[in-house]
């Protein structure tokens, strides 16, 4: 299954590029999903009839109502533990969802889609970058949280909760609860996989100019940070070359001066797709064929973080992580060591990453930023690397 994932800045116009290259999929022959969760259905006013296109599917999504199911759901489960604190329990006519709620469905839609196994293509119109980021990035962090809170391994000592609730005097986790944690790993671990499955690829989508600009070069570090590849950047609602209006050929001019950079071999924002700007808003097959959006082509390689071996100046060797970040500067980094895992800052994005088996047995020996890619150097720890004979 092709998987996009369709996002960028604000008023950019993700959805009509959604929409778009949905439609084009689908009249290519791929059976297509295009998703959103977006309250005001921006996407059925972009399409018009969804029905009227042959191998579309569109699914606007309801996150109010899985929220309310899954929060009462949970009230339920957890009823002797909120009697024992005397809480009162929440009616659900009076539960609106918390934010975050589209997120989980879309991620949610993700992983049912991969599931069915019913399209060859599905495009997401994800929220605006910064948000979109956060989402694709919580399947991960909440893994981490889970398995710090409640670890799978404690759930081996089931048979001695009793007793340990005697001698500690308060009530033990009850077994539901690692239950329910296992469920949630399972769902969260099946919705990472589409996230990183090598056929899912974001898409930008920024109008050129200065501010567009910055928009697409802090989400490119973004999406790197978490291993997810960018197979173009839609520079959306390009003005014709020529105009008499000088308000217009000014914003023209800026327009191909941000083109010309990032189409620059020197960039890091890869393949370009230009989007004529209509004169008017988008709607109907006719004007979104109009664009010239065309059916995805194969995804492209994905992001790697490798581990190269080194000399060291002794003599000995040393191993070097080369972690790609396009587009950040060296006071934008940040990086610590923490056990086995690694702290990556880079602007406003972090991540904690788990260091590879063979890089846990080493210190940090030093860092530099080259080439848009981040070079982290390990030197082998004496005390926990095994000794030649």
């Amino acid at each position: 299954m092709r998987t996009l994932l369709i996002t960028g800045p604000g008023g950019a116009g993700r959805t009509t590029v959604a929409a778009a290259t949905a439609l084009a999929a689908a009249r290519a022959g791929h059976r297509t999903l295009v998703i959103s969760a977006d309250r005001a259905d921006t996407l059925g006013a972009v399409l018009g009839a969804p029905d009227a296109h042959p191998g579309l599917t569109a699914l606007r999504l309801a996150p109010d109502d899985r929220f309310r199911d899954d929060l009462l759901a949970l009230q339920e489960r957890a009823a002797s533990a909120l009697d024992l604190l005397g809480a009162e329990r929440l009616d659900g006519e009076e539960l609106t969802p918390l934010p975050g709620a589209e997120e989980l469905a879309l991620l949610r839609a993700l992983r049912d889609a991969a599931r069915d196994d019913a399209y060859d293509t599905v495009v997401v119109d994800l929220p605006a970058t910064p948000r979109a980021l956060a989402a694709l990035a919580l399947p991960e962090q909440l893994r981490r949280y889970l398995r710090r809170l409640l670890p799978p391994e404690r759930q081996a000592a089931r048979a001695l909760r009793p007793m340990l609730g005697r001698l500690a005097g308060v009530p033990m986790p009850a077994a539901w609860l690692y239950e329910t944690a296992a469920r949630r790993e399972d769902e969260l671990a099946a919705v990472q996989r589409v996230i990183e499955d090598p056929a899912t690829t974001v898409r930008l989508v920024a109008e050129p100019g200065p501010a567009g600009a910055d928009a697409v070069r802090t989400a490119t570090t973004g999406l790197a940070m978490q291993g997810l590849r960018t197979d173009l950047v839609v520079a959306n609602r390009i003005l014709p070359d020529a105009s008499p209006d000088t308000w217009l050929a000014g914003l023209s001019a800026q327009q191909r001066k941000t083109l010309d950079e990032w189409e620059s071999t020197d960039g890091c924002v890869g393949r370009v797709g230009r989007v004529p700007h209509l004169g008017h808003d988008p709607s109907g097959a006719d004007d979104l064929a109009a664009l010239g959006l065309t059916a995805p082509a194969p995804a492209p390689d994905p992001v790697v973080w490798p581990v190269t071996e080194a000399p060291a100046d002794d003599g000995s060797h040393a191993y070097v992580w080369h972690l790609p970040l396009p587009g950040v500067t060296r006071e934008e980094l940040g990086l610590i060591r923490r056990g086995d895992e690694l702290v990556v800052t880079a602007g406003p994005y972090r991540r904690i990453v788990t260091l590879p088996s063979a890089l846990r047995r080493c210190t940090v020996a030093g860092a530099g930023l080259r080439e848009g890619e981040l070079r982290v150097r390990f030197a082998p720890d004496p005390d926990l690397w095994p000794r030649e004979r």
